[in-house]
């Protein structure tokens, strides 16, 4: 199974920090953001990993992270995103790199508490489809929003103006070959970008669609208020890990 690191896009929202860096080589606490979405991947057992970057500071990611060897890798992968096309878009550049193998994706800016390695676990051993991991904030607004019923994903809706519940998807994808052939078919959504809930959607469509509720905190770390929270969180844990 191989991993894919998202930390593309220009990251406007959180300006002027990224006028001159991307967003994913700022510092979350001790470490740079970047370095957290794949420690979560290598903890849970994956070592061929992809790095899929854009902008203009994309030579600083080789530079920072060079093979993985800080991270006990012997190589990481990196392509390169023009523009922002979206979180579907920048996936889609990762097709060569999959090479028809199951994928464990993280954006770049999430940053969790513990361990995916158990749900990691479960899509190896699922036949075929998608996992999605889950859980509960306090503004699912900003976010894809999970209906459940009866332990079953209703729907998932991106963004909406009033969520049907607080239960929204983080950014931790599991797909199978299928999801290449399925963002060939995406249209552009109204933001102009190729959404990543079209792809899950596709695939609850498909009666394809797991998911997991994620344990411990998460966060993005895409907003001046949710990059201190992050800072806060992380500071939280390595704090009490020490006593």
């Amino acid at each position: 199974m191989k991993g894919i690191v998202l930390a593309g896009g220009l990251g406007k929202r959180l300006g002027p920090l990224t006028k001159i860096t991307n967003k994913h080589l700022l510092p979350i606490f001790h470490q740079p953001m970047v370095y957290y979405p794949i420690q979560t991947l290598v903890e849970a057992g994956i070592r061929d990993i992809l790095v899929v970057t854009g902008g203009n500071h994309a030579g600083e990611f080789l530079r920072l992270l060079g093979n993985g060897e800080q991270f006990g890798l012997k190589h990481i992968n990196y392509t390169y995103q023009e523009g922002e096309g979206g979180i579907a878009a920048a996936l889609g550049l990762a097709e060569h790199f999959a090479e028809g193998q199951k994928i464990a994706v993280i954006l770049g800016d999430n940053i969790i508490e513990k361990s995916i390695k158990s749900h990691v676990d479960k899509f190896k051993n699922q036949k075929e489809g998608a996992r999605i991991i889950i859980k509960e904030v306090k503004d699912p607004h900003r976010f894809g929003v999970v209906e459940l019923e009866d332990d079953k994903i209703l729907s998932i809706e991106e963004k909406p103006k009033k969520p049907k519940t607080n239960y929204i998807v983080t950014g931790i994808y599991m797909y199978d070959a299928q999801v290449f052939d399925i963002i060939k078919t995406l249209e552009p959504s109204a933001r102009n970008e190729l959404e990543i809930t079209d792809v899950n959607n596709a695939y609850l469509g498909r009666n394809q669609l797991h998911y997991d509720i994620l344990d411990g905190w998460w966060t993005d770390a895409g907003a001046h208020e949710s990059l201190l929270r992050a800072n806060n969180l992380v500071a939280e844990k390595l704090r009490r890990e020490k006593k």
